[in-house]
């Protein structure tokens, strides 16, 4: 990893248009066309916006659908550069990097090029509760979202998970909206206000995406908190040494509000004699054990959602029951089944190194962990100890694993090298393991070198498990 006096200068030259300049900005180009950006195009439309989608891949049926529904133009498996270069505005997916050679062409242009995200704020008026960290952030995002909706409030879920911001804004009206945003978000936001914004943790995480520069990666996720006046709220981990090291240089304006796993100087919130204590705003406790999730990893995302609810002003009965009836979250730590005597739990959703530890860390058989996928500047030096305390052996699953060879091996642990998908993997993975311990898919790794997505990696793992 580079040091930060070597990161490259990220900073953005986008310059946003005026009120009377916006009102100029008729055509609006939308690159790509997943959730976000067939949300944005609609939502464009709706407002009466010149409006025109171009991605670089197949447009699934579903968008198709949905754009031909509201007669927007679109293009598929290529872009025609000057139905591009000619937008006054460019809605950019969060998967398209900045660098990319036709962002760099539009920032040339001095055209602005935006999130879906930033893009649909202009248009509601809804509270803005937004979380983001390298872990945690859908986890602490649908508890979040379950709090808001079991009390009966009018809330939307949308970012990584739920629909689109953007669609909703056009087609439905919600008073609140829960949001969990991704980096690749978050550096495409410029006026966009977080109401309250919780930031659950900074691990190393998509370096390739920046420069493999950690300091480009934080500063990417502190825009969390940028436009917060000194009406909203910043809610985070109080322990994470980067974050307490950045507080200071982020010039912040929101009331903060930090937790901790126990009672310590500073946190508004802790676990102390067993009883779960916030002291702010308004106070509220409950025991531990009544918890819906557990482990610490856990208990960190209750009680940012705890904090996000108790400021939303929701009472407190409907605070402790659905922070005891949550169910969890679908590919993280999500038990599969038992098979002959032998645990599997799939966790696909750990595409980090950080994520496996806290993974890891709950384990409380040994174990035999599958890792592997499309490597993000990864250093396995964080999970070393625990994959010699918890780990009775290894299954390397992925196109390349020549570096998990170099750093794992020598821990003389029996390891199986699999390259041809997951069938195979989940195989290699029983024959190893003993009756008693655990199979967990906790991978470390983005999933696009085997499988679509880490959904996808978790359902072919959940497939092959049940026909074992």
């Amino acid at each position: 990893m580079k040091q930060e006096s070597n990161c490259t200068d990220r900073s953005n030259s986008t310059v946003l248009p005026t009120g009377e300049e916006k009102e100029k900005r008729t055509r609006i180009v939308v690159l790509g066309a997943g959730e976000s950006g067939a949300g944005a195009a609609v939502l464009a439309k709706v407002k009466g916006l010149n409006t025109f989608v171009s991605d670089m891949s197949t447009i699934k049926d579903k968008y198709k659908e949905l754009l031909n529904k509201y007669d927007i133009a679109w293009e598929e498996r290529h872009h025609t550069e000057e139905l591009i270069l000619n937008a006054d505005e460019v809605v950019k997916s969060p998967g398209i990097p900045n660098d990319a050679p036709l962002i760099l062409k539009l920032k040339e242009k001095g055209i602005p090029v935006i999130s879906e995200i930033e893009f649909a704020g202009r248009y509601t008026d809804a509270k803005m509760i937004c979380i983001t960290g390298s872990n945690g952030k859908t986890t602490t995002t649908s508890l979040i979202y379950h709090i808001f909706k079991s009390a009966g409030l009018n809330v939307g879920l949308a970012g990584n998970i739920g629909n689109s911001l953007a669609l909703q804004v056009a087609t439905e009206q919600h008073d609140y909206y829960v949001i969990e945003l991704s980096s690749f978000q978050l550096d495409n936001m410029y006026k966009f206000r977080a109401n309250i914004a919780v930031l659950m943790n900074i691990t190393p995480d998509h370096l390739d995406r920046y420069d493999h520069c950690m300091q480009n990666y934080v500063d990417a996720k502190f825009r969390i908190t940028q436009n917060q006046t000194p009406d909203d709220a910043f809610v985070f981990w109080n322990d994470d040494p980067i974050i307490k090291r950045e507080l200071a240089k982020h010039g912040l304006k929101a009331h903060l509000y930090p937790f901790s796993a126990v009672k310590e100087e500073g946190a508004i919130a802790y676990v102390e004699d067993g009883e779960v204590e916030i002291n702010a705003p308004i106070a509220f406790n409950m025991e531990q054990e009544e918890l819906a999730l557990h482990g610490t990893h856990n208990l960190y995302n209750s009680l940012a959602a705890g904090i996000s609810a108790n400021l939303a002003g929701i009472k407190k009965e409907y605070i402790r029951k659905a922070l005891s009836d949550f169910k969890g979250v679908e590919h993280r730590l999500e038990k599969v089944c038992d098979v002959r005597g032998v645990h599997f739990i799939n966790d696909s959703k750990a595409t980090n190194v950080n994520s496996c530890w806290y993974a890891l860390q709950s384990m409380t058989t040994k174990t035999v962990l599958i890792l592997g996928g499309k490597d993000k500047g990864n250093d396995y030096t964080e999970i070393e100890d625990l994959v010699r305390e918890k780990c009775s052996a290894l299954v390397y699953l992925g196109l390349h694993n020549e570096k998990l060879h170099d750093f794992f091996d020598r821990l003389g642990l029996p390891v199986a090298d699999v390259q041809t998908g997951m069938k195979d993997a989940v195989e290699a993975a029983f024959r190893l393991a003993k009756k008693g311990e655990t199979v967990l898919l906790s991978p470390c790794c983005a999933s696009f070198d085997l499988f679509k997505s880490y959904e996808d990696r978790g359902d072919q793992f959940k497939k092959y498990v049940r026909e074992l």
